[in-house]
């Protein structure tokens, strides 16, 4: 096994690092692990669920009601463009100000970036749903809000999912950061290569 781990040259070590404690490269700590990096994936992905799952809450609503209505379309098609614009590393430092460090900060930075992917997706999957089908419904009698929960919601759920994924990915991406909040997720060995070395900083991205 340790040849092979050899074989493998830096991922093996990185392997090695996810499996096995050992000493931190200051000499001072015990890195590593399988107990540690549970502990950090298991916080990375706890922060980006209630991120996503929140944000969902927030803007998907937002973006089918504003798509069955049809209006405010340059808000909901240039909100997406506008989350791109604001640094997710920005926004952390801004409500450290407010909300000092930790969970709360971080998730608030991390719904913010969420949001707008969501409601552009829900308007456009809304918005491009058949109005023959939409006008049918409403002859048949259905009400407004009907004719959003069981016509324009199922046609638009594939479009209104992509959204939430693409969020999805860029929280899990931007939670890297989330340890100079305070936060310890993967990021944390990426950004501190003092401590975990060359093998735990290829041990997160591993994960």
């Amino acid at each position: 096994m340790s040849s092979l781990i050899a074989a493998l040259g830096p991922f093996g070590d990185a392997i090695e690092f996810i499996f096995k404690e050992r000493e931190s490269q200051a000499g001072t700590v015990r890195v590593g692990g399988l107990g540690e990096i549970w502990e950090l994936t298991w916080t990375h992905l706890k922060l980006s669920l209630v991120a996503t799952a929140i944000a969902t809450a927030i803007a998907a609503p937002l973006g089918i009601w504003l798509g069955h209505i049809g209006r405010y379309q340059v808000l909901a098609t240039s909100t997406s463009n506008i989350g791109r614009a604001v640094p997710a590393l920005g926004l952390i430092v801004f409500f450290i100000a407010f909300l000092g460090v930790g969970f709360v900060n971080v998730a608030v930075a991390l719904i913010l970036l969420a949001i707008p992917p969501i409601i552009t997706n829900s308007y456009v999957g809304i918005r491009g749903v058949d109005r023959e089908t939409v006008d049918a419904a409403r002859g048949n009698g259905l009400t407004e809000r009907q004719i959003a929960t069981r016509v324009e919601l199922p046609l638009a759920f594939p479009t209104i999912m992509s959204g939430i994924r693409i969020s999805l990915v860029s929280v899990i991406a931007t939670a890297t950061v989330a340890p100079l909040a305070n936060v310890d997720t993967l990021g944390r060995p990426i950004i501190s290569p003092n401590v975990y070395g060359t093998a735990g900083q290829l041990a997160a991205c591993i994960v």
